[in-house]
C-alpha cells in the first residue's frame, strides 16, 4: 500500500482519502466483489432514518446528460435493522463505517445520534439537504438555524464525530458552513445533489414519481468544485469534497481546492471498481509530481484556503 495516501481525518485512520457517498454504495458488502472495501478512507453508508422507509412511488431513477437524477426517498430498513442485522455483518470488512442519517425533526437527529454511538461506527454523517423527500431533509439544509440546531443535537447526544452534509441548493453556501461550523460540526462534506426534474415530451408528463430529484454525477463537478473552494476560506473544519468525481483527476481538483478527502457517488453505479482506480491514480498523480503526503495538495491552488485541525 503506498504510504503517501495515508491520512487521518476526525482521529479516524484512513488507508486513503478517498471514501464512497452516501446512497450510492449500499452498506458496502455489495462491492466486496470489486472493491478492497479497507482500503477505502470510509464507507458512507446509505442512509438512515428511525423508522422503516418503503422510499417513493413510480419511477425513481433516471439519467441525464453526463448524470442522473434520483428521488429514492431515502428507502432503508431503519436504525434497529442497521445496528443489529447490518452492522455486526459488515465489521468483518475492517472498514470505516460512517453512518448517514436524516429526521424529520430535531429531536429525531439527536435520537439517531445517540443509538448510533457504538464500537463499529466510526462517525456520523448527518443529511440535513436530500432533495427528494417531501418532508425534513431540505428545509433543515437551507436554513442555517435550522441547520445548526440538527447539528447540536447531534453533537449532544454522541461521542462520534459529526459530518454536515451541505446542500447546494441554497443562496450562499458560505454562510451555512460558517453556521454548522459555529454549532459544532466537526466536518462538512459538500456537495449533496442539485434539484432537477426531466419531462417525459411524449407523456407530457414528469419522468420521476416525486416529480423532482436529486441530480449527480460528472455534470454538477463544476458546481461542487466551486462550493469547496468557497468553503475552504471560510471554515477551519475539514471538508469531504463529492460531486461528479470519476477519476483520479477529478479527486485532485477537490484536494486543490481545499478538500482533506474525497468522496464517490455516481461513478460507482457505472464502475464498481472505480474508487480503487482512483487511488491508484491518485499514488501515482503524487509520486510524477514529486510530492510524499496528500497533504501536500490540500488547498495548494487556493490562496484563501484556511488551514485548520484534521
Amino acid at each position: 500500500m503506498d504510504e503517501s495516501l495515508h491520512t487521518t481525518l476526525l482521529g479516524i485512520e484512513m488507508k486513503t482519502p478517498v471514501l464512497t457517498a452516501s446512497g450510492t454504495f449500499g452498506f458496502g458488502e455489495e462491492f466486496a466483489d470489486f472493491v478492497d472495501l479497507s482500503r477505502l478512507g470510509g464507507v458512507m453508508v446509505k442512509g438512515t432514518t428511525l423508522k422503516p422507509r418503503r422510499g417513493n412511488d413510480g419511477v425513481r431513477i433516471t439519467e441525464t446528460p453526463q448524470g442522473m437524477l434520483n428521488c429514492i426517498g431515502l428507502e432503508n430498513p431503519g436504525v434497529a435493522t442497521f445496528l443489529n442485522e447490518t452492522l455486526p455483518r459488515i465489521a468483518a470488512y475492517g472498514m470505516n463505517v460512517i453512518v448517514n442519517i436524516s429526521g424529520s425533526t430535531v429531536e429525531e437527529y439527536g435520537e439517531l445520534a445517540r443509538l448510533l454511538d457504538v464500537p463499529g461506527v466510526a462517525a456520523i454523517e448527518l443529511n440535513v439537504s436530500c432533495p427528494n423527500v417531501k418532508e425534513g431533509g431540505i428545509v433543515f439544509g437551507t436554513d442555517p438555524a435550522a441547520a445548526s440546531a440538527v447539528v447540536r443535537s447531534a453533537k449532544a447526544s454522541t461521542g462520534k464525530p459529526v459530518i454536515l452534509k451541505l446542500s447546494p441548493n441554497v443562496t450562499d453556501v458560505v454562510a451555512m458552513a460558517r453556521a454548522v461550523e459555529k454549532a459544532g460540526a466537526d466536518a462538512i462534506s459538500l456537495i449533496n445533489t442539485l434539484l432537477g426534474m426531466q419531462i417525459d415530451i411524449e407523456r407530457c408528463q414528469p419522468v420521476l414519481g416525486n416529480v423532482t430529484g436529486g441530480l449527480s454525477g460528472p455534470c454538477v463537478k463544476p458546481v461542487a468544485v466551486r462550493m469547496v473552494w468557497q468553503v475552504a476560506q471560510a471554515v477551519r473544519i475539514p471538508i469531504i469534497g463529492m460531486g461528479g468525481i470519476a477519476s483520479a483527476e477529478d479527486a485532485v481538483e477537490f484536494f486543490l481546492a481545499g478538500a482533506s478527502a474525497v468522496a464517490v457517488g455516481t461513478a460507482n453505479f457505472t464502475d464498481p471498481a472505480i474508487t480503487m482506480e482512483i487511488c491508484d491514480g491518485l499514488a501515482a498523480y503524487l509520486e510524477n509530481h514529486g510530492l510524499k503526503s496528500i497533504d501536500e495538495l490540500i488547498g495548494k491552488a487556493n490562496p484563501g484556503f484556511l488551514k485548520g485541525g484534521r
